[in-house]
Parts: structure tokens; sequence; C-alpha cells
């Protein structure tokens, strides 16, 4: 499905990403918690896809859809999108089997994040915490540096009120003030969120994050079963 839609707003969300709101009024649109579109000015050839980085129960509630959106040091994402609030652009799908159930039978949950790959992984975080019961919710995210880090305020206050376990970590050196982990995700850092065999995980980001993680969470006694993996 192709539809015709506006960008509703643009905001910061790193210094090298966007936060994008697309007007969804009018427009039925269905989609999983973790599905992406593809995304062009409208009347291009050129569309790219981006993963939806808003639940659908966000997507109902006001009626838009969120996308985190790559920019370059121009602040644009290239030729195929131009960020101007009411610009029209042509969204297609949705798109992509790395999704969130709509119900979760195992007790826990964990989400490990690298970079922007911690878009889809937003819309299914959202998802499970609107589950009645929500599972108990982890989440591990790793940026190269501290301002890289996408919604962390969001994170922080839901952990502040108990909605979700969230530790943060920086795979390079900065000059700003960070007190938190570094390094790359391993074995140690995951290992306060994981709360026993049946834990569901679900991994996005760079290939070396997706490459090491089934193999770490085997190691902790995660079955493969319960380990949903998807490059970004």
């Amino acid at each position: 499905m192709t539809l015709t839609l506006r960008i509703r707003d643009v905001s910061p969300a790193t210094p090298r990403a966007r936060l994008v709101r697309i007007d969804l009024e009018g427009h039925p649109f269905e989609f999983a918690a973790g599905q992406a579109v593809f995304v062009g000015n409208h009347g291009g050839d050129l569309r790219r896809p981006y993963s939806i980085a808003s639940a659908p129960e966000d997507a109902v509630r006001d009626r838009a859809i969120e996308l985190l959106v790559g920019v370059r040091d121009t602040g644009e994402p290239g030729d195929h999108l131009t960020l101007t609030p009411g610009a029209e652009v042509d969204v297609e799908g949705p798109v992509g089997s790395f999704t969130c159930p709509s119900s979760i039978a195992e007790p826990n949950v964990v989400f490990v994040a690298g970079g922007t790959g911690i878009a889809p992984l937003r819309a299914m975080l959202r998802h499970a915490i609107a589950m009645r019961p929500a599972p108990r919710i982890g989440l591990l995210y790793s940026a190269r540096t501290p301002e890289e880090f996408a919604f962390a305020d969001e994170f922080q206050a839901l952990a502040a009120h108990g909605a979700i376990e969230f530790r943060q970590t920086i795979t390079r050196e900065t000059t700003l003030d960070w007190s938190g982990s570094r390094g790359r995700i391993d074995r140690e850092a995951l290992h306060p969120l994981v709360h026993g065999a049946d834990t569901l995980c679900f991994v996005c980001g760079p290939r070396a994050l997706v490459d090491d993680m089934p193999k770490l969470l085997l190691e902790m006694g995660i079955p493969p079963k319960n380990v949903r993996i998807e490059e970004w």
C-alpha cells in the first residue's frame, strides 16, 4: 500500500538524526510494532526504508507515525527526502517480519539496541508497556557518544517510574561528562537485564552487534527461539 501523507513536524533526535512525525489523519494505517515503511518525496523515484519508531497504540492515539531519520552534515537525509513540515511524502508499507507479537507469553523481555537500531525497538518497547499484563522489560542501548542516544530522556523517565530497566553504554571516547558504562555490549552488560532462560530478546543495530548477541545470549541460557535479530 502506498499513501501520500504530510510531514507533521520535524525535531532533533541526535546530532545525526531527526524525529519525523508523519500525519495519518484520514488515512487508516495498520502495522505491527517493529515494521518499517519506504518513504520519499511525493512523486519522486527514490524511497528509502525507515523503521517506525512509534507503537501501533501511539499511531491510533496521535494519528501519526514517527520515524528516526539519519541526516548528513547538511541536516538532510539525501535526495530522496526533504524534511519540511507540511511537505507531501509517499509512504509505502508496512514491510518487515522483525516484529513484536500482540501478546508476550514470556515474563521477561530484553531489547538490545545499537545506534539508530533503537527505532523499531522503541516501537516494540512502547507496545510491550501497553500490554496487560506487561512483561518485565529491559533495554540495553549502545551508542558511539552520549549525544547520540535517541529518546534517552524518554527511557530514563520510564525507568524512573519503574516501567523498564534501562542501561546505556558508549563505544567511543568523549569530551562530554559521562559516568555511565563504556565499551561494546558484552555478557557483563547483559547480565543485569536477563532474568532467566524465559526471556524474549530483540536485537537491532550494526552487523557486529547482531552477530555477537545470539552467541552471548546462548551462553547465558537463552534458547535460540527466544532471540530475534535485525541488522540496521
